[in-house]
């Protein structure tokens, strides 16, 4: 079980610039990923090769069909690549069967989605404490955590709010509450603005931002906003399943 989730924590050296002996927190090594449709084979993911250093902000941008959310998903132990090492933490996570991997994500990533994906029928404190109910900690050390997490997203005074009585923007802070409760090494956050007006995306953006600088969360996001990328430390684009040096988007600035 990791340390008790903390309101604040010293930043991280910048992993902009990662040390020579700093191996990185994700790395991926030749990576290739197919689906099938019947007879027919098709091609998501070609050759990927990509390193994350930990403490970094990584947005995955590109045209639609383009592999991000497959890529994202490959990371965070979801799915399986047809081909190629993923490292995550010093551990090869192609190599866990099912249940390992399942134990290897509640201990390890927390998830942000575009949709909030909150129970109607809990409480801001209850749906945050949803991931912490397949821990041993006790009801009392699990109301702690969700207390500081709901303090360090904005909502303290929201915790008896159900989710029709909260913003769309609020009901994300309160899925990000969720996703950081059981204190995660990675965040991984699928389109997290793109349900949301331009001012609440500002607000979520900061948010993660702070996530970043101030408790050292890595941090990878699939976006098609321009806007999110920037707030990113570094973007990444793929194009046709191969990762692209050129922004796809700046032409539309």
């Amino acid at each position: 079980m990791p340390p008790p989730l903390r309101a604040s924590s010293p930043a991280l050296p910048d992993a902009t610039a990662p040390t020579a002996e700093a191996a990185p927190l994700v790395s991926l090594r030749h990576l290739s990923k197919s689906y099938r449709r019947g007879a027919q084979v098709v091609p998501v993911l070609d050759d990927i090769t990509l390193d994350i250093a930990a403490g970094d902000f990584v947005a995955l941008m590109g045209p639609s069909g383009s592999g991000k959310s497959t890529l994202l998903n490959l990371i965070a132990g979801i799915d399986k690549p047809d081909s190629g090492e993923l490292i995550v933490g010093g551990i090869d996570i192609t190599q866990l069967g099912e249940g390992e991997l399942a134990d290897w994500r509640a201990r390890n990533v927390g998830f942000i989605f575009q949709f909030y994906n909150l129970m109607p029928v809990l409480d801001a404190i209850e749906n945050v404490e949803l991931p912490l109910l397949l821990t041993n900690l006790s009801r009392a050390e699990r109301r702690a955590r969700c207390e500081t997490a709901l303090a360090l997203v904005g909502l303290a005074d929201r915790a008896k709010h159900f989710p029709n009585e909260l913003s769309g923007g609020q009901q994300q802070r309160v899925a990000i509450a969720r996703a950081i409760v059981t204190d995660p090494v990675l965040l991984i956050c699928d389109e997290p603005t793109g349900d949301l007006d331009r001012q609440s995306a500002a607000d979520v953006l900061k948010m993660l931002g702070e996530l970043n600088a101030t408790l050292g969360k890595t941090i990878v996001m699939v976006t098609h906003d321009p806007r999110a990328g920037d707030a990113a430390r570094r973007t990444t684009y793929l194009d046709k399943g191969r990762l692209s040096g050129e922004n796809p988007f700046a032409a539309h600035r």
